[in-house]
């Protein structure tokens, strides 16, 4: 089995190509420096010269508030993007995994929401990603989508690293509690990834660890577990006015991958521990 991993410099698809390798899988990671998603006929070239039989796409326009002020750019990416790698993948019968987020759904109200409960995304970026999904839908017939939320690994930003490094000169953060979901460990989700990428239990799929909190907890939880000295402040959402708007749930039912028979992601405690342990080997903090 070949697997093309797309976005290898981010987060999710540098520790994908790290799973699958320590599998033994033929794994390749590209990056917009082979092609860029909105080039068709470069896609297409590069894609076919290399014929995986499965492709992870985790490349994505994910700058949710700049997204506001170039809506097309964002769109052409995420969906134009995403429906040029589905064309391909079906003229050349390859699997593929689309990489979706909680920022597709209303984000109201406090229930879980399960993969097929009505869509409603209040951004720019989340709409452009259910355009992503809906053009993997009407092209291919074996294609799983991915739904994450709040995600953090080893390669890149994300809000532990931004917490952490605010620690270096604060003694106390304010920090947003009204803002509900799970935090999603990339290393625990590309051992997900991989699994599906050797399976046919195709559909449409939530994954992040297990268990919900607010950023606030999660700021709190990372100070105590990395022995920081920081108070957190919880505040509303208001008290940091962005240009694109948030969800206030995004608790996403994993009920589907019980059914599936896939594992479900460790507790977001216990992976935050593990994350922190690995930022600590990498000398990182």
């Amino acid at each position: 089995m070949n697997v093309l991993v797309t976005g290898v410099t981010g987060q999710l698809g540098h520790d994908c190509v790290a799973e699958l390798t320590k599998r033994g899988v033929a794994v390749r990671g590209v990056s917009s420096r082979d092609f860029s998603l909105t080039d068709f006929d470069r896609a297409r070239e590069y894609i076919l010269s290399y014929h995986p039989d499965v492709v992870i796409h985790c490349a994505a326009y994910t700058a949710v508030d700049r997204a506001e002020e170039e809506p097309e750019l964002c769109e052409a990416v995420n969906a134009g993007g995403t429906r040029n790698l589905a064309e391909i993948c079906r003229r050349i019968d390859a699997k593929m995994i689309y990489i979706s987020t909680d920022y597709v759904f209303p984000g109201s109200g406090e229930d879980f929401y399960e993969p097929e409960d009505p869509k409603g995304p209040k951004n720019v970026y989340g709409r452009s990603k259910l355009h992503g999904e809906e053009a993997v839908r009407e092209i291919l017939e074996r294609f799983f989508i991915v739904r994450i939320s709040w995600v953090f690994g080893i390669h890149g930003n994300n809000f532990i690293r931004t917490m952490l490094r605010l620690s270096e000169t604060h003694r106390e953060l304010t920090v947003v509690d009204d803002q509900v979901g799970s935090p999603t460990y990339t290393k625990d989700l590309a051992v997900l990834l991989a699994d599906m990428s050797g399976s046919e239990r195709y559909g449409v799929y939530h994954a992040t660890n297990e268990g919900v909190c607010s950023w606030a907890e999660l700021a709190g939880e990372t100070f105590r577990l990395s022995g920081r000295q920081v108070t957190v402040t919880p505040v509303p959402s208001s008290a940091y006015p962005t240009r694109a708007e948030r969800p206030q749930n995004s608790r996403l039912s994993k009920d589907c991958l019980d059914r599936a028979g896939f594992a479900r992601l460790p507790s977001w405690q216990d992976a935050l521990k593990r994350y922190l342990a690995e930022l600590q080997q990498n000398h990182m903090i």
